[in-house]
């Protein structure tokens, strides 16, 4: 009988940030379209830290 191969924690981590970068392409790209800026600017303001409602709790 074989046993399911199980994910470590740096595996799911890695396979979180990957999908985290796609995420954030695809909103960049879409986000570019509607405004035509650069998806370049729009990818470096979706990654940088800063955040314009902190105080704001997503449900």
């Amino acid at each position: 009988m074989k046993l399911p191969k199980t994910r470590t924690v740096t595996t799911v981590k890695k396979s979180l940030l990957i999908d985290r970068a796609k995420l954030i392409r695809a909103v960049a790209s879409s986000t570019a379209i509607e405004t035509r800026e650069p998806v370049d600017v729009i990818e470096g303001r979706l990654k940088s830290d800063t955040r314009r409602f902190k105080q704001l709790k997503l449900a």
